[in-house]
């Protein structure tokens, strides 16, 4: 089979990136190359399945400004869907005295990235929130979550498949090798000189 623009591994990553690349150019071809017989796997489905809030990357960094919006955009996708998750959110807490100053600091980082709801809360507050946790103080952030990353990862691949993609699996891409460039353009004026071959 021939396709425009081919994306080797069907974790979520490469199924988000095929989701992504299909609706910006539905004229194109677009195929997954998954050499496990099911996508997500691996990582995809072996994680922690946490939504991070994007407490601790550095103010005003790439990845801060990244994991705010997408845990808001997470959530939005698994609401549209029907994707169950549980915004259970999460307590980081000090139980030692020299502890408090890098909680507090920590504080103010998720309050320059703009994470939703952190607030400081005192022994008591902790133990109303975590009966069996003891601690000084606590960062509270609601916003926190878990989500079955391997429904999403699946959820990807309908997304994809219905807008008009292939995923082919228990296909091993195992050499790529360029090609002389063809003369015709596609639709949207890209080439693609890349030939995938797989061990079949």
């Amino acid at each position: 089979s021939s396709f425009d623009v081919a994306v080797v591994g069907a974790g979520i990553v490469g199924l988000a990136a095929a989701r992504e690349l299909i609706q910006r150019h539905p004229s194109l071809a677009f195929a997954v190359l998954e050499k496990e017989q099911d996508r997500a796997h691996h990582q995809s489905g072996h994680n922690s399945g946490v939504i991070h809030s994007g407490i601790y990357y550095t103010p005003g960094s790439l990845k801060a400004k990244l994991c705010v919006q997408g845990a808001a955009l997470c959530y939005k996708y698994c609401d549209q869907k029907g994707i169950p998750y549980k915004q259970c959110g999460k307590l980081i807490v000090a139980v030692e005295q020299d502890e408090i100053p890098r909680l507090k600091a920590l504080y103010e980082r998720g309050l320059q990235n703009n994470v939703p709801g952190l607030k400081l809360i005192g022994a008591k507050e902790i133990q109303e929130k975590e009966p069996f946790c003891r601690g000084l103080m606590a960062l509270d952030s609601p916003y926190t979550g878990i989500v079955d990353y391997k429904q999403v990862a699946q959820s990807y691949a309908r997304d994809f498949q219905e807008a008009g993609g292939t995923i082919l699996t228990d296909f091993e891409v195992t050499n790529m090798e360029m090609a002389k460039e063809s003369s015709a353009e596609s639709e949207d004026g890209l080439k693609y000189p890349v030939i995938v071959r797989n061990k079949k």
